[in-house]
């Protein structure tokens, strides 16, 4: 078995046995959630080279969708989270033949103002609840699972993620996703090749799409509500801020990328605490309310000393490393 595949099974049965060590199921379940929708944007900038600005639009979508056809239509919580999915990609692909035709700053800047199109929609529509967000979504079940029960839900989740995953690095070791490699290399060499780099730009974008919406869908089961705040573009920077940290073009990197942004979002307040209890300083207190702060600071500093985001700089590390011992 290729060992690659071996460490992933290795990483996901260790987060399987996390509620087992005391973490909180809905925290996990939260990072996987922004995970899998780092991990879809990534697909897109990582893989194909298209910088999108309004990939919120899509989580928003399929949180909307997903919470409105469980808590209104009464849907199946299996067909509520095909039916934000597929809300998601029927968005993704409205946006990407609008969009897809640009490169560049003028692709991201389409998906931007198509994005907060959006999301001035969403503020409007009366089935969003408006401000107030749409809430009291109710899990249900899924295959004969109550998923009431958080530790349930988790393992629910993670199966998802888990076959979101492996969809995402099949594809990036297909041959569509050889294309896609060299379209974000030399799109012109990709043309002259003969290959529709239209076409598979689309593809991927939809794809992408449908993947942040299945973030979405199950990001509203997960918590019970979905929020404008899914939809709006500072979301949109959040999954940008996930992937560079924690590493664009690599498989595990918006993995990491979410853990510490979602992780610093919960517990910066509790680190402020403690860091004022050691260091007597009073100021750390008040870290918890200065979140952008930090991420902020990492930001830079990431892009000044990790230029690949952490996984990345970890792996050429240990590239590094090895071509020494095959030189001894």
């Amino acid at each position: 078995m290729n060992k690659k595949l071996i460490g992933y099974a290795a990483l996901f049965g260790a987060i399987a046995l996390l509620p087992m060590l005391s973490a909180y199921p809905i925290f996990v379940m939260k990072v996987l959630c922004y995970a899998l929708f780092a991990c879809a944007f990534n697909l897109l900038i990582g893989f194909t080279g298209l910088l999108s600005f309004g990939h919120a639009a899509f989580l928003g979508t399929a949180g909307y969708v997903c919470g409105h056809a469980l808590k209104v239509w009464g849907l199946p919580t299996p067909l509520g989270l095909v039916a934000g999915t597929a809300a998601a990609a029927a968005v993704g692909l409205l946006f990407g033949l609008l969009a897809i035709r640009r490169s560049g700053i003028y692709f991201a800047m389409i998906t931007l103002a198509l994005a907060q199109m959006l999301y001035f929609y969403f503020l409007q529509a009366p089935f969003t609840g408006g401000e107030d967000g749409l809430q009291a979504v109710p899990r249900g079940s899924f295959l004969g699972l109550n998923l009431e029960n958080d530790l349930v839900l988790f393992y629910v989740v993670l199966g998802l993620f888990i076959a979101a995953f492996w969809l995402i690095y099949r594809t990036v070791h297909s041959p569509f996703g050889q294309v896609l490699t060299s379209i974000r290399e030399n799109e012109a060499r990709a043309t002259s090749l003969g290959y529709d780099t239209a076409h598979f730009k689309l593809l991927a974008f939809v794809l992408s799409a449908a993947l942040a919406g299945l973030a979405g869908a199950t990001k509203t089961l997960v918590l019970g509500f979905a929020t404008l705040t899914d939809a709006i573009w500072t979301t949109s920077g959040l999954v940008i801020l996930m992937t560079l940290v924690g590493g664009m073009g690599t498989l595990v990197g918006p993995m990491v990328g979410a853990l510490v942004i979602i992780a610093l979002e919960n517990k910066i307040g509790d680190l402020g605490n403690l860091l004022a209890d050691v260091t007597g300083i009073a100021w750390f207190n008040g870290l918890g309310e200065s979140v952008s702060l930090v991420t902020g600071l990492i930001f830079i500093v990431c892009v000044l000393a990790f230029r690949r985001g952490l996984v990345g700089e970890a792996m050429a590390l240990w590239e590094k490393l090895a071509t020494k011992r095959r030189a001894a």
